[in-house]
């Protein structure tokens, strides 16, 4: 394999895949895939983890796109250009790059020792001073948060709400969310309260802890503390409404009582496409239901606000390879996880 010694010395790599969708997620040896024409090899150090993984196993792609089994898993990743395939320009051998490895046909994914991509993926140079562990975690819920920002055109002084704060995509949000000026109300268990502050949330909503129905009461009985939705409180100490939404984690009927919240010609944003839109539309909304199309560029822009030291990178846990199945649908995620190969 021409411009490549590495992969020379091995068959078959390490991955992490599913058989059929609705498969048990396995540690497999699976045939090192070659580049071909156009197309970057990559030799990965790390992995993201991003509830996609979990959907993608689970059939998300079944119709939609064509897909190869063995499904490898993962989309994120990060490593070294171990090989190049004829006709590539953008990289040589020995680059460290990160991206996003999902392309027609799917299932050859970040979770293994090596993948392919074409060279016009979504795939960049990692800038120096950003490790690849770190570079990993940004790809989608970097990019994600990222796009969500530039789709509201925060102002500065604006009030935005983040529902699920402590995520991937919302622990990017808040940082990004207060670079842009606003005043930032993050939702969080309470003890992860210093952790969304020192991000940039000005408040902290603990959404576990029972608020009093009415704090004008003389003489409130015990029927009059109950346990307060995410809205009650932000109409509590913000009763003139926000002026964005970004809601990570709701379902439907939770999605429309936070965006009730919103002003008139405010923005309200669902990453789970639990938004109503034209009930947003009869209330002069702007949004709905978001999907992230950021790829190259957006990452670069990204990755040089890390470079900068302006983006903090928030990683939650690094774990091998080996133990992804593991920790596939884990809840009360407090940043990234992120897959050592």
């Amino acid at each position: 394999m021409p411009g490549s010694h590495r992969c020379e010395e091995f068959v078959d790599m390490r991955a992490i895949v599913v058989q059929k969708f609705g498969g048990t997620p396995e540690l497999a040896d699976v045939p090192v895939p070659e580049p071909g024409p156009g197309e970057v090899q990559v030799a990965l150090d790390s992995a993201g983890v991003n509830p996609f993984d979990l959907k993608m196993a689970d059939g998300l792609l079944e119709g939609k796109m064509p897909t190869d089994f063995p499904m490898i898993l993962g989309v994120d990743g990060a490593g070294t250009v171990s090989a190049v395939g004829s006709g590539v320009t953008k990289f040589a051998v020995g680059d460290k790059v990160v991206g996003k490895f999902l392309t027609a046909p799917a299932g050859h994914g970040s979770w293994a020792q090596f993948s392919v991509v074409p060279e016009d993926a979504t795939l960049v140079p990692i800038p120096e001073g950003v490790t690849s562990t770190a570079a990993a975690a940004l790809p989608i819920a970097g990019v994600t948060a990222q796009d969500l920002v530039d789709a509201a055109h925060i102002q500065p002084d604006q009030t935005v709400l983040i529902v699920g704060a402590t995520g991937g995509v919302g622990s990017f949000l808040v940082q990004l969310a207060n670079i842009a000026g606003a005043h930032v109300i993050a939702t969080a268990r309470g003890d992860a309260a210093d952790q969304v502050a020192r991000l940039g949330a000005a408040e902290t909503i603990d959404y576990t802890q029972p608020r009093p129905a009415d704090p004008n009461l003389v003489d409130p009985d015990p029927a009059a503390y109950r346990d307060s939705s995410v809205t009650d409180a932000v109409h509590f100490t913000h009763p003139d409404g926000i002026d964005v939404l970004f809601d990570l984690i709701s379902p439907a009927a939770d999605f429309a009582r936070h965006a009730t919240l919103v002003r008139r010609g405010g923005h309200a944003y669902s990453t789970t496409w639990a938004a109503d839109e034209a009930a947003l539309r009869a209330r002069d909304i702007t949004g709905g239901n978001f999907e992230s199309k950021g790829r190259a560029p957006e990452l670069t822009r990204l990755l040089s606000r890390v470079a900068a030291g302006d983006v903090v990178v928030p990683i939650q846990t690094t774990v091998p390879l080996e133990a992804a199945p593991t920790i596939l649908g884990a809840g009360n995620a407090r940043g990234k996880t992120v897959l050592a190969i």
